[in-house]
């Protein structure tokens, strides 16, 4: 798990377990911890080079959200998604961020939404730069942001929890096909159509961007 072993952990006490949890989503996301499997925490420990308490309760943390579950005596697994899962996420995150967008078309100032341009620009320098926790980054920053302009905390707290139980596998594969980059060049549209305030458009855009999200998911399931 060469990204585990790079990654440059802060060592305050308080941190490390957030910080172990962030990188172990990280690696989730990116398929480098794959569904199905079994990790121990003394193993995950030896790629971070700490000890195993901090990665055990960070793989807690990973269990209430439903991303792994415990194994007695061996560790944990990582949660399998199937079709029917994803499909439901799809469906929930369009009733949610669909009508949200033509919302915030209409009531969000201009300076608010321009305010998102540098981290759309972002995503699709990361897509370009084939730079996939950098992307996933990003992308949940513009998202779960442009959705704060509503005003509703709650609302946000929703979609980024499906966001993590939606994570993408395969991204490798899918990079090496340009796959990932019109989906990158979709924000900038969105974001240019907000700025319009042309509500309807906005969301006809959201919903065509969900909409290949969604298919991503798929083509990363047939990917070898």
């Amino acid at each position: 798990m060469g990204h585990l072993k790079h990654r440059d952990l802060n060592a305050t006490r308080e941190r490390l377990r957030d910080q172990v949890a962030h990188a172990l989503r990280a690696a989730l996301i990116s398929g480098e911890l794959r569904p199905g499997q079994v990790y121990s925490a003394p193993g995950l420990a030896e790629d971070f080079g700490i000890s195993a308490t901090p990665v055990r309760e960070a793989m807690l943390d990973l269990v209430r959200e439903g991303l792994v579950e415990p194994v007695r005596n061996k560790g944990f697994r990582v949660t399998e998604v199937d079709e029917r899962d994803l499909d439901q996420y799809t469906e929930i995150r369009a009733l949610i961020e669909i009508p949200t967008v033509g919302r915030v078309t209409r009531t969000a100032d201009r300076a608010q939404l321009e305010a998102l341009r540098p981290v759309a620009e972002e995503i699709v320098r990361a897509a370009r730069d084939h730079d996939l926790i950098g992307y996933l980054e990003a992308d949940r920053q513009f998202h779960l942001s442009l959705l704060a302009l509503s005003g509703n905390e709650r609302l946000v707290e929703t979609v980024g929890d499906l966001r993590k139980r939606s994570r993408l596998y395969g991204l490798t594969g899918l990079d090496e096909h340009g796959e990932l980059l019109p989906s990158a060049e979709e924000h900038l549209e969105l974001l240019d159509l907000m700025l319009t305030g042309d509500a309807q458009k906005a969301e006809q855009c959201m919903a065509r961007h969900l909409g290949k999200v969604r298919s991503l998911w798929a083509k990363s399931d047939e990917a070898p």
